[in-house]
């Protein structure tokens, strides 16, 4: 079987899994004061801080949650609440109500729900989103244009790298923009981590999954800056200062921390990565003429393509390459039976039928050469069984 899927997750990591199994041995609760305890809780810090320098921020404002979607759900939730009732106590601002959400359109869902259900429960927060350029880029023009124009705070979100397209964000000029309107910024870099340097310094809220870097899945992390504005979402024990109640979870976190230190400055292997994958692109279009690469034009994840096939159905390549052991993704999905493109890839202007043409392929520390030329092999048989039969 060849795993060509890692933006979707990553295979489970050796020393994620170690530390996963020395972690169950220990037994005991991190909020207990014994010496059971007392070990649970040294693991639970160790991973904090290794997390922490993952993003370039203190362990003191990481919070772990059970995955990327709760906490961007806590996010936002957290911040639009808290702003109303604490404010931002470094800039010495009182409570200042976030009145608008400005999301960008290729944002994963748990943020583009989740806002939007805000939006619609909270009278006085509209929802807007940022649009991207054809490359998959935020528009940063578009973004300050909206800042200027409206009044009130704003919070706004947007993923440091896109999950589909690989797509790197200009996050250094959306944090400047957001800090010259006085706005909060979300960065969800949950595809980013371990495959770009991320600086935690540029927003004030991020969020991350252990997952995605080789860790186990259902452990994740949101990190909030000192004195951001930030309200509770899950009261109980006061675990975590109060902020995530919750007996944590140690063998997740002790996999997320054992994940975060293998991928910290890896350079060797993220070289090795994009080796692979732009050697996959070379030999895909030499392969397949027609196949167009999405958001090539812009700065991307060295381990990412999503390309379109002319002629072929995202959903058919996917099915076809699975019976063929070839594990990838596709930029279409399904919902209530129906399938639909790529939210992302229509926010870029895309042609439906190009859209729903497309595939992801992603790949991670224990990919090889092998893997890519695996998926080269199996859509080049697709593609001519397909020929065949229109012939």
């Amino acid at each position: 079987m060849y795993f060509c899927d890692h933006n979707a997750t990553a295979p489970l990591r050796p020393e994620s899994r170690e530390a996963v199994i020395r972690s169950l041995s220990i037994g005991g609760n991190p909020s207990s004061v014994h010496a059971a305890g007392r070990a649970a809780r040294a693991v639970t810090e160790d991973a904090r801080e290794w997390v922490a320098r993952l993003a370039g921020a203190n362990a003191d404002d990481v919070i772990f949650t059970s995955g990327a979607t709760e906490s961007n759900a806590l996010a936002l939730n957290g911040a639009v609440e808290g702003a109303a009732v604490t404010g931002d106590i470094v800039s010495g601002k009182g409570p200042v109500r976030i009145t608008r959400l400005f999301v960008s359109a290729i944002e994963h869902s748990s943020v583009l729900k989740t806002a939007q259900h805000l939006a619609d429960r909270s009278p006085g927060l509209r929802l807007d989103l940022i649009p991207v350029t054809a490359d998959g880029a935020v528009d940063t023009e578009a973004l300050r244009v909206m800042l200027r124009e409206g009044k009130g705070r704003t919070l706004i979100a947007v993923m440091a790298a896109n999950n589909e397209t690989g797509v790197i964000q200009p996050l250094g000029e959306i944090s400047r923009l957001a800090r010259e309107a006085s706005a909060l910024l979300l960065v969800d870099a949950v595809t980013a981590a371990g495959k770009m340097d991320l600086d935690f310094s540029l927003c004030d809220y991020m969020t991350l999954s252990a997952h995605k870097l080789g860790g186990p899945q259902g452990s994740g992390a949101l990190i909030v800056r000192e004195g951001a504005p930030f309200a509770a979402q899950i009261l109980g024990g006061g675990q975590q200062k109060g902020l995530r109640a919750g007996t944590e979870n140690l063998s997740g976190i002790a996999g997320f921390g054992a994940a975060a230190k293998a991928v910290l400055n890896d350079g060797e292997e993220r070289a090795r990565i994009a080796s692979i994958r732009d050697g996959f692109e070379k030999s895909l279009k030499a392969a397949i003429p027609g196949a167009v690469v999405f958001g090539e034009g812009s700065q991307r994840l060295s381990n990412t393509t999503n390309a379109a096939i002319p002629g072929l159905s995202g959903e058919n390549i996917v099915i076809a390459l699975d019976l063929d052991g070839v594990l990838v993704s596709s930029g279409s999905s399904c919902s209530s039976g129906k399938i639909t493109p790529s939210h992302v890839l229509s926010a870029m202007g895309l042609d439906e039928n190009l859209a729903g043409a497309s595939l992801r392929v992603s790949f991670g520390w224990n990919s090889s050469k092998e893997d890519a030329d695996a998926v080269i092999a199996a859509l080049v048989r697709l593609s001519s069984r397909v020929k065949m039969r229109a012939a």
